[in-house]
Formats: C-alpha cells, sequence, structure tokens
C-alpha cells in the first residue's frame, strides 16, 4: 500500500486516472460523432473504439449501452450548437445571426443520420434526449427569431420548436453521406429562411 505523505503523491495518481478517463471519453465521443456522421447511430461499437484508440471494454465501461453512447454525443453536439449562438449574436445583426444559426444547426442534423429516429423510437433510453434537444435548442432559437423581429428583419411569427422540425424533416435525405444530404438540405432551408421575410401582403400577391 502506498505511504502517505505531505506532497499529495497518493491523492495525485487519482487525479491521474480520473484525468486519462477524461481523455478516453473524449477521444471515444469525437471517434463516435464521426462514425455516426459516416454510418449511421448502428455502426458497430468496435469501429468507434477502434477509431477512438481504446479497447471495446473501455468503451462499455463508459457507455454501457448503445443509447448511452449515442446520448452523450448528440447532448456535446447540442451543447456546441447552444454556445455557437452567444457567439454568432455577438459577431452579426439579429437577421444574419439568425441565418448563421440556422445553417449551423442544419450542420449539425445533416451530419447525425439517425437522429430522428432515434428521438421518435419511442424507446424511454431517448425520452431525456428528446427534452433536451427541446429546452436547449428551442429557446436558443427563440431568442434569435425575437431579436430578428425586433430588428424589423423578420416579418412572420413562427414556433421556434416547429422551424427546427421543419430543418431537421429537409435533412433526413437518402444519401449515403453526409456531405450529399447537407447542400440540398442547406439550399431548402434558406428557403425557409426567405419565407421568414415575406409578408402576408407579399404572399397575396
Amino acid at each position: 500500500m502506498p505511504a502517505t505523505d505531505t506532497t499529495g503523491s497518493v491523492a495525485a495518481e487519482p487525479r491521474r486516472m480520473r484525468a486519462d478517463a477524461r481523455l478516453n471519453v473524449d477521444a471515444l465521443l469525437e471517434a463516435a460523432k464521426a462514425v455516426f456522421a459516416e454510418s449511421g447511430v448502428d455502426a458497430p461499437v468496435r469501429t468507434v473504439a477502434e477509431r477512438a484508440g481504446v479497447g471495446v471494454g473501455t468503451l462499455y465501461r463508459h457507455f454501457p449501452l448503445r443509447s448511452d453512447l449515442i446520448s452523450a454525443v448528440f447532448r456535446r453536439e447540442m451543447d456546441a450548437c447552444v454556445d455557437a449562438a452567444t457567439e454568432i449574436e455577438a459577431a452579426h445583426p439579429p437577421g444574419e445571426a439568425l441565418d448563421r444559426w440556422i445553417m449551423r444547426y442544419t450542420e449539425f442534423v445533416a451530419a447525425k443520420r439517425g437522429l430522428a429516429a432515434a428521438l421518435h423510437s419511442g424507446d424511454a433510453a431517448y425520452e431525456p434526449l428528446a427534452e433536451y434537444f427541446a429546452t436547449r435548442l428551442a429557446p436558443t432559437l427563440e431568442r434569435l427569431l425575437a431579436a430578428a423581429r425586433a430588428s424589423g428583419e423578420v416579418t412572420q411569427d413562427v414556433d421556434a420548436a416547429e422551424f427546427l422540425g421543419a430543418v431537421a424533416n429537409l435533412c433526413h435525405g437518402s444519401g449515403p453521406a453526409a456531405t450529399e444530404r447537407s447542400a440540398p438540405a442547406q439550399r431548402m432551408v434558406r428557403l425557409l429562411l426567405a419565407g421568414l421575410r415575406t409578408s402576408d401582403d407579399d404572399s397575396a400577391g
């Protein structure tokens, strides 16, 4: 048993282990992000472990169920998408900030094959993920929409959650690669965004 001294050497070992574990988790999430984008959320977990440079046992130690890994990846990506809004708002006028963030969200959804299927699968394991999606992303878009309406750059009133759902539906193409879905989806999403600038009089005319 290691001796205890005043230098804290015994306590340092657990801290190093926790740091190593954190690095493993980060590597697994980055690997899973890439693998899911390429092959969908049903890709073999062994592929994820190999890309992360760890053993399958390490993967299961941190993520005992596939749903745990999927949820962790999506939560991290959703957080990154939400955090990006603050930077975009600070750098651009409200209307442009709205557009830029929606396109950022479009890239996120287009690269996450199987996200909608997971959210709507009825699997209880994904219920917290669906709630997280609604409580993190929808309020962010509502804030951007409100600012754009206040500035006069957006004239239409739209429900944030419904708009996010519409964008997600446009991203669910049949192409095998995320890049094949992303370009058409972006074109269609830009049309949605243009519609926010259309007044009722314009629509009637």
